[in-house]
C-alpha cells in the first residue's frame, strides 16, 4: 500500500533529524541480505552508537538535496540503499559494516558516505573502515606520552635497586 503524503512528510521529517545528528553516514548496498544477517547487523551497529536506516532512494535525495554536498547523487546508486547514521563516532560505522563485510563479503558494499559534509566514494569508505576506533587511537596517545615517564621510573628503579645490590655485598663481606 502506497504511503500518503503525511507519512512521507513524517519520514523526511525523520530522516532530516537523524542526518543532523550524524557526524558521518555511510551508504550500503545491501540487497542480498537475508532479515537475520540485516538484524545481527543492526545490532552491531546499535552497540556502537549507530544507526541503520532503510528508505527510498528519493526520499533519501530529497534530505541530503538541501545540504549541498558535491558529488551526491543517491538515486544513482546501484541496489538498495541503507543509510547507517553514526551518532557517536565518526568511523564506527564504517568500521562495522567494513568487519561485518568480511563474513558477507558478496552480501553488502559500502556505495558511498558522508564525513564532515563531503562526499566519500566507495572506496575512501573502505580505507575509513580500516583505520582504528576512537578508542584505540586514545589509548595509543596515552601509551606514546606514558613511554617516556615509565623509561625514567624505571631508570631511577634500577639505580636503587642496584645500591641495595652493593650494600647487601659490602653486609655480607663484612660479616
Amino acid at each position: 500500500m502506497p504511503k500518503t503524503k503525511e507519512q512521507k512528510r513524517d519520514i523526511l521529517h525523520n530522516i532530516k533529524s537523524k542526518v543532523d545528528q550524524a557526524k558521518s553516514v555511510v551508504f550500503a548496498k545491501f540487497d542480498k541480505l537475508t532479515v537475520k544477517e540485516n538484524e545481527d547487523l543492526r545490532q552491531k551497529l546499535d552497540a556502537e552508537k549507530s544507526e541503520y536506516y532503510v528508505a527510498k532512494k528519493t526520499l533519501l535525495s530529497l534530505v541530503f538535496k538541501d545540504k549541498n554536498i558535491a558529488g551526491l547523487d543517491i538515486r544513482n546508486m546501484e541496489g538498495r540503499v541503507a543509510a547507517i547514521f553514526g551518532y557517536n563516532d565518526e568511523v564506527a560505522p564504517a568500521k562495522i559494516v567494513g568487519q561485518f563485510k568480511k563474513t558477507h563479503a558478496d552480501k553488502l558494499d559500502f556505495v558511498g558516505g558522508i564525513l564532515e559534509n563531503r562526499y566519500l566514494t566507495p572506496d575512501q569508505v573502505e580505507a575509513l573502515s580500516k583505520l582504528p576506533g576512537k578508542q584505540e587511537l586514545y589509548a595509543k596517545l596515552v601509551g606514546s606520552l606514558n613511554a617516556p615517564v615509565s623509561g625514567f621510573v624505571n631508570a631511577l628503579a634500577g639505580n636503587l635497586r642496584n645500591l641495595v645490590y652493593v650494600l647487601k655485598a659490602i653486609e655480607e663481606k663484612k660479616a
